[in-house]
């Protein structure tokens, strides 16, 4: 049985998915984030249920990507059930979406999530009226807590076993004779696998993909246009705004027949946001939280870092006891010990306690205030502040971030968001900068090469918008209670983030690492190196056996990192390099052209023309920003 879920975002879907599902899909307190659908099989007892996490959606109104997504899987009838999640806090706006899918006539389950929340408004809800108004069960959960999901499958098979199809709830008379109209009106073969009054409806509301299939049909076309035209004229609006005030209606008058409202309990969460979005405190409070993670992250990571490389270093030093130094197998071990050296004793203690205050700052619900906070910047800088979205997502991962875009309705927008988004420090190059800058040289100077990326990422925005100017629409964003985390989610979804690392990078740097030993045994990395040193050494000013390691952070930028440690032959750069060097290393690994994995994500986003653009920007910024470093750094250090 295939059981899809579908809500508005921060209903708690795709959070209520996971509790099923065992953690296939990071969630997050952001509208727009699960762009994709995710798809797991469960098995319960001797049944197997295939679910499906769908997009969260306002509408099945088609407008942005994510809404076309949701409603093309609803609509293809692959699901054998719908799971309507509702946040019930926020019950008299999500009905809005319920009686929409009521009229595709799917056997479906609501699901009233978020239950305390709406106690804690004092909302009273009576589920067994509201199942008796659609005809359907209803069920009460609070997914974040595992409460009442298990009832989840019971009401699925329930309703799928009793084929219980939702009760559509009719407009007013002169919109239902309007409808009725339309309905002998389009002929019987017409989206033959469409309820024939959901496409009335929504030829009244002008659906563009629904018009386009009746473009063909003259007489029906100019039907459907004089009945809109009527309704125009006797309501005074046009009909998508009659249809909208109808749905609004109803589902007022929905809430207030099973909804009985009480006192609500006064809590500090409302004093909390209120400080959180202040025009004069939020901006100081959000640049502290940012320091102050960033902070725990390099402290964390330092303590935890010093005995595991130790340890690998004790073990490399006594290998030419074992093995006759010089030798192949000596340069394979080496590289191998250093390989993973670099996973266990680089990037993983600074990449678990950044994941955990990422994951945090998620699940309270902070991001969404950071861009509310942040809005006003991004439109100084020719963006929407749906913007903001690309660039957090990006400092967990540069192709999360370009694939977050297309939730931007301009094309424009879209682009530029992607090529600024790929310069924001992702977790690989999070690792390169504590890595090296933080273990090296101190936190304060962690903090200053964030900001100097902040800032050149709002300069380059600048710059790349007055070649394409455009007016941009202000932010209209739902912004989620702020929730406490809960200790499992953050470990799931650290975890699941980790693995990532685990799995993928890890691997690439333990191969990369015995090639770069491979490349020293055959002595091709001199070559490499002199080829590459015009830039590395005179531009740059950077050692010359160097070059060869920047080729590796094309594959993964961390690999930069693990492989100046082994061109080097030591993990003390500081003996070996300035703190000048450390730091123009850093600053051209940070900024210049996106990984192999980044660069598939602008081909599938933006086209392999701009995709080469945007890397071309790269690396010329990175060089500039480089150069100008080591001139600017000279003076004061």
């Amino acid at each position: 049985m295939k059981i899809a879920f579908i809500g508005q975002p921060n209903a708690g879907k795709s959070t209520l998915f996971n509790g099923l599902a065992g953690y296939k899909t990071i969630t997050a307190n952001f509208p727009g984030q699960t762009v994709h659908y995710t798809i797991s099989k469960v098995k319960v007892g001797e049944d197997i249920f295939e679910i499906v996490d769908l997009p969260g959606i306002y509408s099945l109104t088609a407008i942005d990507k994510a809404e076309f997504e949701a409603r093309k899987y609803i609509l293809s009838g692959q699901a054998d059930v719908v799971i309507n999640v509702i946040d019930a806090s926020t019950l008299s706006r999500s009905l809005e979406l319920t009686l929409q899918l009521t009229e595709l006539q799917v056997p479906m389950v609501i699901c009233l999530n978020m239950i305390d929340e709406a106690r804690r408004k004092g909302l009273k809800i009576d589920t067994e009226k509201l199942s008796q108004i659609f005809g359907v069960p209803v069920i009460e959960t609070i997914a974040n807590k595992g409460i009442g999901i298990d009832k989840i499958f019971v009401s699925a098979k329930e309703v799928y076993q009793k084929k219980l199809i939702p009760k559509i709830q009719f407009f007013h008379r002169d919109i239902e004779e309007r409808i009725e109209e339309i309905e002998r009106t389009i002929p019987k073969n017409f989206f033959k696998n469409l309820p024939r009054r959901y496409i009335a409806v929504k030829l009244l509301e002008g659906d563009e993909e629904l018009f386009e299939g009746v473009k063909s049909y003259s007489e029906i076309l100019k039907k459907i246009n004089h009945i809109r035209e009527e309704i125009k004229i006797t309501h005074g609006r046009d009909t998508d705004m009659v249809i909208s005030s109808e749905r609004h209606a109803l589902t007022m008058n929905i809430f207030e027949e099973v909804t009985k409202i009480g006192e609500p309990l006064k809590t500090l969460r409302e004093k909390v946001d209120d400080i959180l979005t202040n025009r004069y405190l939020g901006y100081p409070l959000l640049f502290s939280i940012i320091f102050g993670i960033f902070f725990l992250v390099f402290e964390v990571g330092k303590i935890v870092e010093k005995p595991i490389v130790s340890l690998f270093e004790l073990a490399i030093e006594k290998l030419p006891s074992i093995i006759k130094e010089g030798s192949l197998g000596f340069f394979l071990i080496k590289g191998l010990l250093e390989g993973f050296s670099g996973g266990m004793g680089v990037a993983i203690p600074y990449l678990i306690p950044f994941f955990i205050g990422l994951t945090i700052l998620e699940d309270i619900g902070y991001l969404p205030r950071m861009a509310f906070l942040m809005d006003t910047v991004m439109h100084r800088i020719g963006l929407h502040g749906k913007s903001i979205l690309p660039f957090v997502v990006s400092y967990g991962c540069n192709v999360a971030g370009v694939m977050a875009t297309r939730i931007l309705e301009s094309q424009r927008d879209r682009f530029i968001t992607a090529a600024l988004s790929v310069f924001v420090p992702c977790a690989a190059r999070t690792s390169v900068i504590f890595g090296i800058v933080g273990a090296f040289i101190g936190g304060t100077a962690v903090a200053a090469v964030y900001i100097f990326n902040i800032l050149i990422i709002m300069l380059l925005g600048a710059i790349l918008t007055k070649f394409a100017p455009e007016v941009t629409p202000g932010l209209i964003m739902e912004i989620p209670p702020l929730r406490a985390p809960t200790l499992k989610n953050v470990y799931m979804k650290t975890w699941l983030r980790l693995k990532d690392f685990i799995t993928v990078a890890w691997p690439l740097l333990v191969v990369s690492s015995i090639t770069l030993s491979l490349l020293e045994y055959l002595k091709v990395d001199i070559f490499l190196n002199k080829f590459l040193s015009p830039i590395v050494s005179l531009l740059l000013g950077l050692p010359e056996q160097v070059g060869i390691t920047l080729l590796f952070g094309i594959l993964r930028k961390e690999l930069s990192m693990i492989m100046l440690f082994q061109a080097m032959h030591t993990t003390d750069l500081s003996a070996v390099m300035s703190n000048i060097q450390l730091i123009v290393f850093t600053v051209f690994t940070v900024f210049y052209m996106p990984c192999v994995g980044t660069i598939g994500a602008l081909i599938k986003e933006c086209g392999i023309k701009k995709m080469l653009i945007i890397t071309v920007i790269t690396l010329l910024v990175a060089l500039i920003l480089a150069f100008v470093s080591k001139i600017f750094l000279s003076f004061f250090i």
